[in-house]
């Protein structure tokens, strides 16, 4: 995610509309006025206003009926949004719902309003944001997902995305265990059958959930609803999610446990994560190979965290006995989907989150944040928008992106589990500790260590939310170093505490994993793993070998991932004394193969690895 110039400049106001008339009608309590009060608006000596731009007639009729009261801004909504979210935009704003329009006309309505509210189906292009540069300051999405709206293009366009990420958490769940207990009980499938005029009562032989397990998948807002319902239904309930607490699971009465335990014991397995790149794909043929023969999937998240067709194969062979899906790697799937005709697959149109009552949610919450973000407000579901000084993103520019890549180095030696019980981050300065603004380092860590499997995008607005959200604490400390106050940064380490790591050669005498990095050239660099000081660049990915230290380790490493055409672009070996243990670090461009990883760990001095993508 690129860093957005500072917040102010997300706000520049356009230029001002002929004043009105002195007879004019006074705005609306609680209309946008130019300023009231806000000191977000105020930066750097100058004022910046609120838009005072008519809009112009919908395109397709619409409600705006190019009437415009004097102050308001222009919201354009193109997709169906609930009375009550309506509502509350048209008391500050003057709003032009108009549907169904094609991109040219997109691109011509967007460049007359403030900001636009959209739902899954309108595409937010770069071209569309270039369209609307210059006067559209927020891109609002009735839901959770932003896979439509281009963020890059929005951010460098100066544009606030925000989202809608809690109103549909009840419907999802409701959805996932509708799903469920219709599959368990063949009930799309026998309704068919009857409609057709048959009667095959023995036929269609469900399974009882009581005493079944269910495997979470992502024990997020939805999946502990979904956990919460499940229980109720007499079924045993265990989770996969690195970032649970393991407090708030034992509450619901759930087990944390790892990828491989779950997908390995459980007799459901309902997902609920994000997609990803980490998660594209995830349940793939090596993934069902490792499920218990007869497993039934429920998946209500993103279509693209299966792969479809290993899952057809999964079907034909038996080892997974049905399947309930809400999502599609292609919405709509194609009409001749082997998958959407299978007799054992249950299939719903991205049903997920509708019901009335998640609808009104939604757009009651999208419309409270796009008029927050008009009148300059901080929002907590935005997406994209850090603020903080283009001289201090200037200069602890190369700190960003090390902070980001601690952050996703660290989470990956977390064992599955465990659970985060609190996260630390340490900056060594000589620079006087009011004279060095962090936030946006402590909101790249929060981010590399959530964003890898969360849909979340976390940036300097959101990131304390996000956090709190996913039950993270993070602290920070300084160490106060001697030195050139003129280098803001000597380095940064970051701690997780009380965790289990599936790298034990990452954690400290304390008992925390722990990682440190520098900034050398302009680049990071690891310089520290648990004990074991070594130098290597952050770029690409990265293996960790924990090894007794004897001559020849390095070779057998390089001469495996040599043959197996595995480029390596930076290695550095820390010890404890000579002889004694040692941390192998090694940079590589591309990800090894299986097997190239599992010669490695077969090399008998070698005690551990982990292959970490950064």
């Amino acid at each position: 995610m690129a860093l957005a110039a500072p917040f102010c400049h997300l706000l520049a106001a356009p230029p001002p509309a002929t004043a009105p008339a002195a007879d004019a009608p006074r705005e609306p309590a609680g209309a946008l006025a130019p300023h009231r009060a806000s000191p977000l608006l105020r930066r750097r000596g100058r004022l910046l206003l609120a838009c005072r731009v008519s809009a112009a007639p919908s395109a397709r009729g619409g409600d705006a009926a190019g009437v415009v009261a004097a102050g308001r801004p222009t919201v354009l909504v193109t997709e169906k949004l609930g009375a009550a979210g309506l509502e509350l935009l048209r008391r500050f704003a003057n709003v032009d719902c108009a549907y169904e329009l094609t991109a040219e006309e997109l691109r011509a309505k967007v460049s007359l309003v403030d900001a636009l509210v959209v739902r899954s189906a309108t595409r937010v292009t770069r071209e569309v944001l270039e369209a609307g540069r210059g006067r559209l300051r927020v891109v609002g999405r009735a839901g959770v997902g932003i896979d439509n709206v281009d963020l890059q293009a929005a951010t460098e366009a100066g544009c606030l995305v925000v989202n809608a990420p809690t109103a549909n958490t009840v419907a999802a769940a409701e959805h996932a265990i509708a799903l469920l207990t219709a599959m368990a009980r063949n009930v799309a499938q026998a309704d068919a059958s009857l409609k057709a005029g048959k009667w095959q009562r023995n036929k269609y032989v469900g399974v009882s959930l009581v005493g079944k397990t269910l495997a979470i998948m992502g024990f997020g807002k939805v999946g502990s609803e979904v956990a919460r319902r499940a229980k109720g239904l007499g079924m045993d309930i265990i989770a996969h999610d690195p970032y649970a607490p393991v407090d708030r699971a034992r509450a619901i009465g759930v087990d944390l446990v790892s990828f491989d335990e779950a997908i390995s014991t459980a007799d459901f397995v309902s997902l609920h994560m994000p997609l990803t790149p980490s998660t594209a794909k995830l349940f793939d043929d090596e993934t069902f190979a490792n499920m218990k023969k007869g497993v039934r999937i429920i998946n209500v998240a993103r279509g693209g965290v299966v792969d479809e067709d290993a899952l057809l194969r999964a079907l034909d062979n038996g080892t997974v006995s049905q399947a309930a899906l809400d999502v599609f790697t292609e919405e709509p799937p194609p009409k001749d989907s082997k998958l959407v005709h299978h007799e054992n697959v249950t299939v719903t149109p991205h049903l997920g989150a509708s019901t009335s009552e998640a609808q009104e949610g939604a757009a009651l919450e999208i419309a409270e944040a796009v008029l927050g973000a008009l009148k300059g407000e901080l929002a907590a579901t935005a997406v994209n928008a850090p603020m903080v000084p283009a001289e201090v993103l200037s200069e602890l520019s190369p700190y960003v992106v090390l902070a980001e890549k601690l952050g996703r180095l660290v989470i990956q030696l977390v064992a599955g589990g465990s659970g985060i019980k609190g996260v630390k981050v340490v900056y060594s300065s000589a620079r006087d500790p009011d004279d060095l603004d962090t936030r946006v380092l402590r909101a790249m860590v929060t981010k590399g260590i959530v964003e890898p499997i969360s849909s979340a995008f976390i940036n300097i607005v959101n990131a304390d939310y996000v956090a709190k959200q996913r039950g993270l604490r993070i602290s920070e400390g300084r160490i106060l170093l001697d030195g050139s106050p003129e280098i803001p940064i000597d380095s940064i380490q970051v701690h997780l505490a009380n965790v289990e790591s599936k790298f034990a050669g990452a954690l400290s005498d304390e008992g925390d994993i722990r990682v440190e990095g520098e900034v050398k050239d302009g680049k990071p660099h690891l310089t520290l793993v648990g004990p074991f000081s070594v130098d290597v660049s952050l770029e690409g990915n990265l293996i960790l070998c924990r090894q007794v230290d004897q001559p020849g380790i390095i070779g057998k490493v390089g001469s495996i991932l040599g043959k197996m055409n595995v480029n390596v672009n930076f290695m550095s070996v820390g010890r404890t004394a000579p002889g004694k243990q040692a941390i192998m670090a090694i940079g590589v461009d591309e990800e090894p193969e299986k097997e190239a990883l599992k010669l490695i760990g077969d090399i008998p001095s070698v005690e551990e690895f982990v292959f970490v993508k950064l």
